[in-house]
């Protein structure tokens, strides 16, 4: 992207373990770090106006999580394993440690945040705080589904489905599936979203390739990422750091779940957070509320 929201950042790739994650860094070189992590189905733009808000106070790391945007989007592997949060939480540590950074604040939202999640489990040393928006924890939002909850997240239950029967069937019409699913859960339309932000999105999910990591990242959430939360649970590992959980009013986590408690569940640490005048993408719908948020939490 061209667009001065991204003026003062540099993009590039930057390979892990074989894997090419692109990343767009900027911000204070002398700043603590910040890990801005997306979620689906978008890419590292989804920041752009919090970001610019942010890189007078932060160095900020914005990645493609792999399978999304312009990063690498191997093919899946049996089990779903190269998909699974830990997986992407290993990418993304690895590359703030390239970056030379070893403890860092870390915001992420929607799959991005089961990311963050994962990694403030399984690299708990790098992690100095994290905000979660719009989640509620995985294991516990599939152990509670109900019709209310599968009418509503949908493509929990579609993405899921054997290859290659949902990415056939998004393929026929990749840029009308895209945009319903920017435009729900609460968030009123794409209004708020700007025609190069769309653009963005639609650029790298209009692909097979593309349309196939997605498929897999939500089959890694429902099979090895359960698997992963069940072990955690049962070994009493909790998050260790204080946590800020933001969520939208009119999104699906507010009305079916309690994400605060939810949260302060799976923390020993402090959790504080609360409901939001907004939909799903609440980083779009109210970046100048989110970037105060985030910069208030991240001191």
């Amino acid at each position: 992207m061209s667009s001065p929201w991204f003026d003062g950042f540099t993009a590039g790739f930057h390979e892990i373990d074989g894997l090419h994650l692109h990343a767009r860094i900027g911000g204070r070189a002398d700043a603590p770090a910040m890990l801005m992590l997306h979620g689906f189905p978008q890419t590292h733009a989804m920041w752009h106006r919090v970001a610019q808000q942010l890189a007078p106070h932060f160095r900020i790391v914005l990645p493609d999580l792999r399978g999304y945007g312009d990063s690498d989007k191997p093919r899946g592997e049996a089990g779903h394993a190269n998909y699974s949060k830990r997986a992407m939480a290993a990418d993304v540590a690895a590359l703030m440690r390239s970056l030379g950074h070893e403890r860092y604040f870390v915001a992420g939202h929607d799959r991005g945040a089961r990311v963050a999640h994962r990694l403030a489990l399984d690299h708990a040393g790098a992690v100095r705080r994290l905000a979660l928006l719009d989640i509620a924890p995985t294991l516990d939002m599939y152990e509670a589904t109900d019709m209310r909850f599968a009418s509503a997240y949908y493509h929990w239950f579609h993405l899921i489905q054997p290859h290659p029967l949902p990415e056939r069937m998004i393929g026929a019409d990749p840029r009308f599936y895209q945009r319903a699913k920017l435009g729900g859960w609460g968030s009123k339309g794409t209004g708020y979203m700007e025609d190069e932000a769309l653009a963005e999105y639609e650029r790298c999910f209009c692909r097979p390739e593309a349309i196939h990591a997605v498929c897999e990242d939500y089959r890694a959430s429902a099979g090895i990422d359960l698997e992963h939360d069940r072990a955690s649970r049962a070994a009493g590992q909790r998050i260790a750091c204080d946590t800020r959980v933001l969520w939208g009013e009119r999104g699906v986590v507010n009305a079916l779940f309690d994400p605060l408690a939810l949260w302060q569940a799976q923390c020993s640490a402090a959790v504080s957070g609360h409901v939001m005048p907004a939909g799903h993408y609440i980083a779009e719908e109210l970046p100048d509320e989110t970037a105060r948020e985030l910069r208030g939490f991240f001191v």
